[in-house]
Order: structure tokens, then C-alpha cells, then sequence
């Protein structure tokens, strides 16, 4: 599984001018399940994030992860983290899971971190979404398991 990781002061995302989910001091992280994904990699996922030292301590270093400073994640579907652009300008996306592979392993991935402890919203899979943030520092991640 692809994640794109920003660490935030609050984020929200809208659907059809409708408020679905936000958050306060957290993370916003855009996720796409990839072909040949399996929940075993959206478990090593929500552990990796859950324990991500990106957070500040009190000397003003990252030391801190989303748990340790009582964050939540604003989890939000995006099948675009997939894009090839090796063979010219238009992206090809056939590196992303089918869409009901992908809609259960990101669904699992709310439920994973749940699961840890992490307070969690979320965007709607498949939906036209307008994402708002205020990235805190900032602070952005790619990660890939």
C-alpha cells in the first residue's frame, strides 16, 4: 500500500459542498491500495504511521508520533498515488488495486488504525472530494509497504 502523509493543524474534505470528515491536530493521509495488496500490508501500514516520530517534543525536535500527542488521521481514498508517468505525459493508473479490492483494503486501513488507538475521518471512496489542510511545518511523507 502508497501513502502520502502531511502532518496537520486540521483538515477537512467535503463532498458536494458537504463537510464528511475533519480533524484538529493530526494527519492527513492520502492512501491507495496497490495490485497484489493484502490486509497484512494495510496492517504494516497503520502500525508504521501509528508509531511515525513526526510529531514535536519540547526541545522542538520530532520525536513524537501521532499517539503520543493524541492526533487523529483524516484518511482519504486517492487511487492517483498509483500514477505512472514513465511512458509520456498522461498517467496510467493500472498499478492501483481494482476498485473493490481497493475500497476493502482502505476500509480495513480506517479499521487498522482505529484499531491502534488513532481517532479517525474519512473522505468517501470513489467520490469527487475537495481536501482542505493547514500542513503543520511542513511536514509531508511518502511511505510504501
Amino acid at each position: 500500500m502508497r501513502a502520502l502523509i502531511q502532518r496537520v493543524t486540521e483538515a477537512s474534505v467535503r463532498v458536494e459542498d458537504e463537510v464528511i470528515g475533519e480533524i484538529g491536530k493530526g494527519l492527513l493521509i492520502l492512501v491507495c491500495a496497490m495490485e497484489g495488496d493484502d490486509p497484512a500490508k494495510s496492517k504494516a501500514l497503520a502500525a508504521k504511521i501509528s508509531k511515525l516520530r513526526i510529531f514535536t517534543d519540547d526541545a522542538g525536535k520530532m520525536n513524537k508520533s501521532v499517539l503520543d500527542v493524541g492526533g487523529a488521521a483524516l484518511i482519504v481514498s486517492q487511487f492517483t498515488l498509483a500514477a505512472d508517468t514513465s511512458r509520456g505525459n498522461r498517467p496510467g493508473f493500472s498499478a492501483a488495486a481494482k476498485p473493490d479490492i481497493g475500497r476493502a483494503l482502505y476500509e480495513l486501513f480506517v479499521a487498522d488504525m482505529g484499531d491502534l488507538g488513532i481517532v479517525t475521518a474519512t473522505g468517501a471512496f470513489g467520490a469527487d472530494m475537495a481536501v482542505s489542510l493547514t500542513n503543520d511545518g511542513p511536514v509531508t511523507i511518502w511511505l510504501d509497504v
